[in-house]
């Protein structure tokens, strides 16, 4: 089982209240990004709160440094990041991160402020894969 597989599995078996903490528990467990690395040109568009996402290279994978002004919102992009974990650029620019997510159904679990940047999420971390990859 991957690791979103056991994310899920916990997720699905916790009410609200827990899911929020289980949220904020994956934002914390995220490397720290230096505050150097957070700026203008890091930062994902259309978020409610403030997200930075930083490409770094690792041996043959394409890795990513987050962080986040807000809690839940840094457990997000960390789940959003579990979705391409240990994989190529290519590899990420094939990956359905829409689908990995959707069992999580976060559009009906949060409020849509907490999720409107998502996809912006994504296709920030889809466009840098791409100029990896090519």
């Amino acid at each position: 089982m991957s690791a979103l597989d056991d994310i899920f599995e916990e997720y699905d078996f916790l009410d609200a209240d827990d899911r929020y903490r289980l949220l904020i528990e994956l934002g914390k467990e995220l490397p720290a990004m230096p505050d150097a690395l957070k700026t203008d040109a890091t930062l994902v568009r259309g978020c409610s709160a403030s997200v930075w996402v930083y490409p770094v290279t690792d041996a043959d994978n394409l890795c990513f440094l987050a962080d986040s002004n807000a809690a839940i919102t840094k457990g997000i992009i960390a789940l959003v990041l579990k979705t391409v974990e240990g994989k190529s650029a290519t590899e990420i620019g094939q990956t359905d991160i829409e689908g990995a997510l959707a069992p999580f159904d976060l559009k009906n679990q949060l409020s849509s402020n907490r999720t409107q940047g998502i996809p912006n999420m994504i296709a920030l971390i889809r466009e840098t894969a791409a100029r990896y990859a090519g």
